[in-house]
């Protein structure tokens, strides 16, 4: 049995997806020194003359590494909604679970790719870097993902002051969620669990500020499930857990 031959748009396609594939394997093994023209070629299988028939440069491949990268992390989130949205009742994910997913989600793309993560840290700022714009929008797209999660659970978005108001509590809990993925690639986080227990456990912190704030709501505030933390975040000696505040 013969296979049909590739066409040629077909076959260069699929060699820039090997490349592709190559240039995440090094990064993520030798980190961005070792992402190399030489190395990614070799890596892929290909001439190293066929590597500029795809990307013109090192600064071209790393573009386009954020640009896969951030469209699945922005995928994964989209998929966590609508399968939370379209889930049969007796199925449904309960409101805690989804608010947790909301944070785990972001967490496993952050930690598949650390150095990349690393990257887009470092050059969201740096308007010379072919990862700014990569870098811009997955913070942008996770705090708009955050801003639809609350949305979700009766917290308003008619006014600008209250779409404001979960943009800061978007970002700032954007940016404790890169403090926990630091923590987390480096060590000292080993329970990935855990540091989404944190996250769930701050979020709840913010959204009862936003509660005992009666200018921020045109109606009545929701009540379940923002009413504390859902999760055991004091662990006691000896492995049991206590529920608090923090």
């Amino acid at each position: 049995m013969t296979s049909t031959p590739l066409s040629r748009s077909e076959a260069k396609d699929l060699t820039r997806r090997r490349l592709i594939r190559a240039a995440f394997a090094i990064l993520d093994e030798e980190g961005e020194a070792g992402l190399t023209t030489v190395k990614v070629s070799k890596a892929a299988g290909i001439a190293q003359s066929s590597f500029y028939v795809h990307f013109k440069d090192r600064q071209e491949l790393l573009r386009a590494l954020g640009e896969q990268a951030g469209e699945r992390l922005r995928g994964a989130m989209r998929e966590a909604r609508r399968r939370a949205r379209e889930a049969p009742d007796d199925e449904a994910l309960d409101d805690r679970e989804r608010h947790r997913e909301a944070f785990r989600i972001p967490l496993e793309a952050i930690c598949r790719h650390p150095a990349l993560f690393r990257l887009g840290l470092r050059t969201r700022h740096d308007p010379s870097s072919p990862l700014q714009e990569f870098a811009v929008e997955t913070a942008a797209a996770y705090r708009a993902h955050l801003v639809a999660d609350l949305a979700s659970f009766g917290f308003p978005t008619e006014r600008e002051s209250d779409r404001r108001r979960l943009e800061m509590i978007a970002d700032g809990i954007g940016a404790l969620t890169n403090a926990m993925a630091i923590g987390h690639i480096d060590g000292r986080y080993p329970d990935l669990e855990e540091a989404v227990d944190v996250l769930v456990a701050f979020s709840y912190g913010y959204l009862g500020l936003l509660r005992k704030d009666s200018s921020a709501w045109s109606g009545n505030p929701p009540s379940a499930p923002f009413d504390g933390p859902p999760v055991d975040v004091c662990p006691e000696p000896g492995g049991s857990s206590k529920n608090g505040n923090l």
